[in-house]
């Protein structure tokens, strides 16, 4: 792409404007609807595109080299954009998703030793207590089921108990209502627009009642750990616990609430999302689901994984990264320049805003050859060794790539390994799927499915360590 100068960069053959395709009022309407129905699949090739509405000038990179340029190279100049921080900092506050610099370096240092593999595996025997859980309920199961729900309560039990040591049973229902608030959050108009920062953003009604509503059972769970005093070897106990190496101050509530909460909500809604895309696709393409179950028959046999099988289960893991390809729970990564850049030959303004779109580059043709087509195989090892690591992002990249990743990989390939041992899922005639891009990537209809008995059950002693649990979530199971 050629040099240029003046105020912004002109368009040209790779870069293109989005607006006047619908002009501004629909184009605005689009965006705040399903962030993901202003592209259309003749820009999903494009390595440039920008756009300005009023006063703000915007790109979406969508080349792996500029990707990594804004992540990665010159990551110090793009900090977390005013659109997310409008829409989930009253929420999250300054939590490890929203923080910068030498904070953001303290707090994830903190995390860390969380989310490392010795933990992780210390967390696999609540993963596969609550997906035998989910499975023994759908033993009862006679009419179609919305999968996305279901993987909803099931991610946000094992993120409670793991990450806090609570059983939030009684508050799934509620939690739920709150997300579906807080995902459906709209961008600001006064952001879209690129006006001063110091205008009031306003908040729905809805948003702020969730709010309150999660920052009563983050305190509840705070104050129960603090009168038992404790330490579980979760997360919470460990930011209890953690210390500034300075002045040896532990963290203050509104830390605590802002750190558990970030990891609280991101921590089920993203992993649920791509487990509810896993299950649709798989009904759709029989000939992968009976790959799948092949290699869950050999490793496993019937059992569930240990934290060793899960390296074993190659083809599961290809599956659900195929999966996440196509549906990115995270569609979007914005950012804000903070001083003027160059990528690809054009200039990045100050104060311009940056979008990559994940949904649009994992579906770009010029990186993924039939990329509408849902091919496991894409993730062999060979084939990733020859692809630029940028091109796929499902958690993200750089200094600041999710540190939930290892943890979302181990949760769902068990969650899959278990359910899969035991049911198909197919799709219940006369529903609608269709994903729409709000905070993250979810079915606007939800995603139902009849559940069918695969075989027999898996072996009774596979199945010992939990039998009393179950039997106990049974008698609880929603019919």
């Amino acid at each position: 792409m050629e040099q240029k100068s003046g105020p912004v960069a002109a368009p040209t053959v790779e870069d293109t404007y989005l607006a006047p395709r619908f002009g501004l009022i629909e184009f605005v309407r689009r965006l705040r609807k399903d962030r993901l129905s202003v592209f259309s699949p003749e820009v999903f090739h494009r390595n440039l595109i920008y756009n300005r509405i009023l006063f703000l000038d915007s790109f979406m990179v969508n080349k792996p080299e500029y990707i990594e340029h804004v992540l990665l190279t010159n990551q110090q100049n793009y900090v977390k954009s005013h659109f997310v921080r409008t829409l989930l900092g009253p929420l999250l506050g300054n939590g490890l998703l929203l923080s910068e610099g030498a904070f953001w370096r303290r707090q994830r240092g903190i995390a860390a030793p969380a989310f490392q593999p010795k933990r992780i595996a210390g967390f696999l025997d609540v993963m596969v207590a609550e997906a035998e859980a989910m499975a023994a309920c759908w033993q009862e199961k006679r009419e179609p089921c919305d999968i996305a729900t279901e993987m909803m309560g099931l991610t946000l039990s094992i993120i409670a108990r793991t990450m806090f040591s609570s059983d939030v049973a009684a508050d799934i229902e509620t939690v739920r209502r709150l997300m579906d608030e807080v995902v459906a959050q709209r961008p600001n108009l006064l952001d879209l627009f690129g006006l001063p920062r110091w205008l009031p953003r306003r908040h729905s009604k809805g948003y702020r009642v969730a709010i309150q509503a999660f920052d009563a059972l983050v305190a509840r769970i705070i104050a129960e750990r603090r009168a038992q005093g404790l330490d579980r070897g979760d997360l919470l106990s460990m930011l209890l616990a953690a210390r500034d190496p300075e002045s040896s101050e532990g963290m203050s509530d509104k830390q605590l609430r802002d750190e558990i909460l970030t990891i609280f909500v991101a921590g089920h809604e993203t992993t649920a999302n791509a487990l509810s895309w896993t299950w649709h696709l798989l009904a759709q393409h029989p000939e992968v689901e009976a790959k799948l179950h092949a290699e869950l028959d050999q490793v496993l046999g019937g059992r569930a994984p240990n934290f060793a099988d899960l390296a074993k289960l190659k083809y599961t893991r290809m599956v659900f990264e195929e999966a996440m390809r196509l549906y990115p729970p995270a569609h979007t990564i914005s950012r804000t320049a903070v001083q003027e850049d160059w990528i690809g030959g054009v200039r990045i303004p100050r104060g311009a805003a940056i979008f990559i779109n994940i949904y649009v580059t994992h579906r770009n043709p010029t990186l993924w050859p039939e990329p509408d087509r849902f091919d496991p195989e894409r993730f062999a090892p060979e084939a990733v060794a020859n692809r630029h690591r940028f091109a796929y992002l499902p958690f993200g990249g750089g200094p600041r790539i999710c540190i939930g990743g290892g943890f979302a990989m181990a949760e769902s390939l068990t969650i899959l390994a278990i359910i899969a041992q035991r049911y198909r899922l197919r799709a219940a005639p006369g529903r609608t799927v269709e994903p729409i891009g709000l905070v993250t990537l979810r079915p606007k209809h939800g995603i139902w499915m009849a559940v069918s008995r695969r075989g027999a059950s898996p072996p009774d002693q596979a199945r010992s360590r939990h039998r009393i649990f179950d039997l106990f979530r049974r008698l609880s199971c929603r019919q």
